[in-house]
């Protein structure tokens, strides 16, 4: 299990419980690794030899490059909230530098909590704003790195490879997962990721945001028991 930017197993926490019958379920920290492919390497560094992976966001590039270096070792790959592309062109990647400096900044003036209260209310649906103890446990998440982990990981996003040439390769079994009010990673890219990838299956979970696992979790619990046991 590899999750998003500032998460951590809480993210998996339903996942961890629920599928312990049919799955050993281990969640990957990156550290303070800065690039997509640095976080391949530490995943596949220990990981057993052939295994299911489950991405979320950035955690889902992280996966797609795992398969990209080892494919042979995947037995199956669920895709939650993420995206495949790179950036279409210079003035695209330009403006995401520009909106990671701003995140930078704001941290430095504001402190990661206070940023992460105010990011917890972007990443979850809008039906799910007045969830207090959802909205906690986002934000607690995310205050639990630091800002030298904040600033790696948007280095990573933003040197982000694209994989729209790997995607119609993948040949085991594929789970995507999307919140249908994920503005992040909204559900026509999933639709496409899906129509990319030979054996894919996708599930949009109802008023559902970025954060599919803690704002559904008994519904992606369950789509990732039917994708492991299938």
């Amino acid at each position: 299990m590899l999750p998003g930017m500032l998460c951590d197993a809480a993210a998996w926490e339903s996942q961890i419980a629920a599928l312990g019958d049919v799955c050993t379920p281990r969640v990957v920290s990156f550290g303070d690794a800065d690039g997509i492919d640095a976080m391949a390497d530490v995943a596949l560094a220990g990981a057993p030899e052939r295994f299911a992976l489950a991405g979320h966001s950035m955690g889902g590039r992280v996966a797609q490059a795992i398969y990209r270096r080892a494919p042979q070792r995947v037995s199956k790959l669920a895709l939650l909230a993420t995206d495949f592309r790179g950036h279409p062109d210079e003035t695209a990647r330009a403006a995401e530098a520009a909106r990671r400096d701003g995140m930078i900044a704001r941290v430095a003036a504001v402190g990661l909590a206070e940023f992460a209260r105010g990011w917890a209310r972007q990443v979850v649906s809008p039906s799910r704003l007045d969830d207090a103890p959802l909205l906690a446990a986002v934000a607690e998440m995310m205050a639990r790195h630091t800002p030298a982990q904040l600033a790696a990981q948007t280095l990573a996003g933003l040197t982000r490879p694209d994989f729209a040439d790997l995607l119609p390769r993948v040949s085991c079994p594929t789970l995507l997962i999307a919140g249908d009010d994920d503005t992040l990673r909204p559900v026509a890219v999933h639709r496409e990721m899906a129509s990319l990838i030979p054996h894919s299956h996708l599930e949009v979970l109802p008023q559902c945001g970025h954060m599919v696992t803690l704002e559904r979790p008994s519904l992606a619990t369950a789509a990732m028991r039917r994708w492991l046991i299938g």
